[in-house]
């Protein structure tokens, strides 16, 4: 039997029968990046809704610039491609946000396919996302001291100065703080 040379690697637009393996990199992701006592509340969450949550997002997105898109590691002729990662942009709706201003609102690697290019691949194309929806800046919330964030910066991703602090507002998980820095990029087209 002759084997078929594969496919590139690639990005593209989210699928809806996509949602269940998006959920599942989100989960795994949140484990290899937060704390482990954050990353156990968020693990509490359903994985059917978020599921649907995304499901939604692809076909029902709650902004004509809203979109999903995953990072897809091909597979031999005959196979399918395996999503490996995915990512969000948005209009940005930070208070301080320009008409001009879009937002990478999601972004994760399989923890298993990761330094694979597959992370290069996803914000090279959410920066054309982006620009080809009309922004010519970008924002992405961040951790503090998140090895995504190192992976943004070494891309030309730089803080602005902002800052804050996400948690859960209940007496179970008073505790559970994420801090945040907002990274910056122009990402208006070279005349």
């Amino acid at each position: 039997m002759t084997a078929f040379p594969a496919s590139p690697d690639s990005v593209r637009l989210a699928l809806p029968a996509e949602a269940l393996a998006i959920a599942q990199i989100q989960r795994r992701a949140w484990e290899q990046r937060l704390a482990p006592e954050a990353a156990a509340v968020l693990g509490e969450v359903d994985l059917d809704a978020m599921t649907a949550a995304w499901h939604r997002a692809i076909t029902r997105p709650p902004a004509a610039r809203f979109r999903v898109l995953v990072a897809v590691a091909a597979g031999l002729a005959g196979d399918r491609d395996r999503v490996v990662g995915f990512a969000a942009t948005v209009p940005s709706d930070d208070a301080d946000a320009e008409p001009q201003d879009g937002a990478i609102d999601e972004f994760a690697i399989d923890p298993p396919a990761q330094r694979q290019g597959h992370g290069s691949r996803l914000l090279h194309a959410c920066v054309d996302t982006l620009r080809a929806d009309g922004f010519t800046r970008a924002s992405w919330w961040l951790g503090s001291d998140d090895v995504l964030r190192t992976f943004a910066t070494a891309a030309g991703w730089a803080p602005d100065g902002a800052a804050r602090e996400l948690g859960v507002d209940d007496d179970e998980h008073p505790d559970v703080r994420l801090q945040q820095v907002r990274l910056h990029a122009d990402i208006a087209p070279e005349t």
